[in-house]
């Protein structure tokens, strides 16, 4: 049944492409931003576990990989099935002790030799692979990961804070100075290395600023129905004021 429906689906995909002018107007270049749009989309609803959404969303996701490949199979490039037939093969590949004889000692290990393997696919760098357009915060939890996995990592979590506490005291040296470029420096390395704090400790720094940033909206949000409902103007009433709504909605948010 998995077969007939991915058959369908892809057929209703070349239809559009040939009956509906805006399908058919489209390119790899023109629904990418839509693309990294509905992966977010995903997240989201994962965050919030709403399964009933993640169905919806992981079914645009799909309808963007079929889409993507019908594109590019026009224009003689690769089709959904060399698709399919390039993850399989790597999966394959890159676990040889599932499909293979190697021995492994536990999830360290399988991904070391994962990023091994890569090298020896063509890779000049352990690093390669991480897209440059992910979240800043995304992007240096990766890097991070990646050359941890081959041995370049901090042995103990005090050592980590003990960075992350050296480049706030290099902020601060730095704002004596007044030096805007020289601080923005420093406040990247500040977020590189509380990033860095992070992974080491298991958590993903990405997952848990966005976190914070809904908590930061429900708050506010309810800072602004308080202030509505007194008949005021946000912007008219006073920090204070504020401040008095805000720490309310800690107690119920």
């Amino acid at each position: 049944m998995t077969g007939e429906k991915f058959k369908s689906l892809m057929d209703i995909m070349y239809k559009l492409r040939k009956e509906c002018p805006w399908d058919r107007e489209q390119t790899n270049d023109s629904i990418k931003a839509n693309t990294i749009e509905e992966a977010f989309e995903v997240v989201e609803a994962i965050d919030e576990k709403n399964y009933d959404e993640l169905k919806k969303e992981l079914g645009d996701l799909l309808l963007h990989i079929v889409f993507h490949s019908v594109i590019a199979e026009e224009e003689k490039h690769f089709n959904i099935n060399d698709v399919i037939d390039a993850i399989s093969d790597k999966l394959v590949r890159r676990h040889p002790h599932v499909f293979g004889d190697t021995k492994v000692d536990g999830t360290k290990e399988v991904m070391t030799n994962w990023e091994t393997l890569k090298l020896k696919e063509g890779r000049d760098s352990v690093l390669e692979g991480v897209p440059k357009n992910l979240p800043g915060l995304h992007r240096a939890f990766r890097l991070q990961e990646k050359a941890s996995k081959v041995g370049f990592d901090w042995e103990k979590k005090e050592d980590v804070w003990e960075k992350v506490e050296e480049e706030i005291n290099e902020l601060k040296e730095s704002e004596k100075k007044n030096d805007i470029q020289e601080i923005e420096n420093e406040i990247g390395d500040i977020l590189f290395s509380i990033t860095n704090y992070a992974r080491f400790i298991g958590i993903n720094p990405e997952n848990a600023l966005r976190l914070t940033i809904e908590k930061f909206i429900k708050r506010f949000t309810y800072v602004e129905k308080k202030v509505k409902d007194q008949n005021k103007e946000i912007h008219k009433v006073t920090l204070e004021e504020m401040d008095k709504y805000w720490d309310e909605s800690k107690e119920t948010l």
